[in-house]
């Protein structure tokens, strides 16, 4: 049986670590934890390593994302962190930023569906650094493909996802903006309709109310769960989350 996993995020702007709501990036505001008292993101990752042993970490690079500079000294700098494993979105729009974060010792590198250029890319990407780096983000906003690529936002979510299983692609996340740090709580039926037809790990990212939700996901075969408001604001015990780490 797969382990289940909580794996934290560190959404990243103006490179320091910021509270993500709605997807409505221009009013992110700097984090506020109760767990740590800092906004730096390697800080946040080497203590949450240390005191909580917490090896899996979800980074969103949301200055490279919004086609600024990625912040390549602050993953450079957290690298140098022994045993954590790391998987990023840096805002992958071509194989040229495949091949620029591929170069760093990355767990795995998130390719999302908001930022591509085509659906190109997603092959290319598994030419380059083979399946089992890669994590494909099924970007979507109130259940509904978020995408630069006209085609991809006229097919459902399931749809596209059944073209990226032919592809041989084993690891995805559903990341809905719209529920991203508003702790809405429960799975969406849609979640539950994808995890039944998708054979591989499936990941959820936003929403997360409580431990209780924790528990129903994990009762429904998901593989893990991406954590921020929750958790940093303390409606989540850390210590609860030990045997997720």
């Amino acid at each position: 049986m797969k382990k289940f996993k909580i794996i934290p995020v560190i959404d990243i702007l103006n490179s320091e670590a910021v509270h993500a709501v709605k997807g409505e990036r221009a009013n992110y505001k700097p984090l506020v934890s109760k767990l740590i008292n800092s906004t730096n993101p390697y800080d946040i990752i080497q203590h949450l390593n240390s005191i909580y042993g917490v090896k899996n970490f979800y980074i969103a690079d949301l200055d490279s994302i919004l086609d600024n500079n990625p912040n390549l000294h602050i993953l450079a700098k957290i690298m140098k962190i022994p045993r954590i494993n790391i998987i990023i979105d840096p805002g992958i729009k071509d194989s040229k930023d495949v091949l620029l974060f591929s170069e760093f010792n990355i767990h795995k590198i998130i390719i999302g569906l908001e930022t591509i250029h085509n659906f190109q890319v997603i092959k290319e990407s598994i030419n380059i650094l083979g399946k089992e780096r890669l994590i494909i983000s099924i970007d979507m906003y109130r259940g509904n493909i978020l995408s630069k690529v006209e085609r991809l936002r006229n097919l459902t979510p399931l749809e596209v996802i059944m073209e990226l299983e032919l592809l041989g692609i084993t690891d995805l996340i559903l990341l809905d903006l719209f529920r991203v740090g508003q702790k809405i709580g429960g799975i969406p039926q849609q979640y539950l309709d994808i995890q039944k037809s998708f054979t591989g790990n499936l990941f959820i990212g936003g929403g997360v109310k409580d431990y209780k939700d924790i528990l129903t996901y994990k009762q429904n075969n998901f593989s893990g769960l991406l954590v921020a408001t929750a958790l940093y604001d303390g409606t989540i015990d850390i210590e609860e989350l030990r045997k997720f780490f």
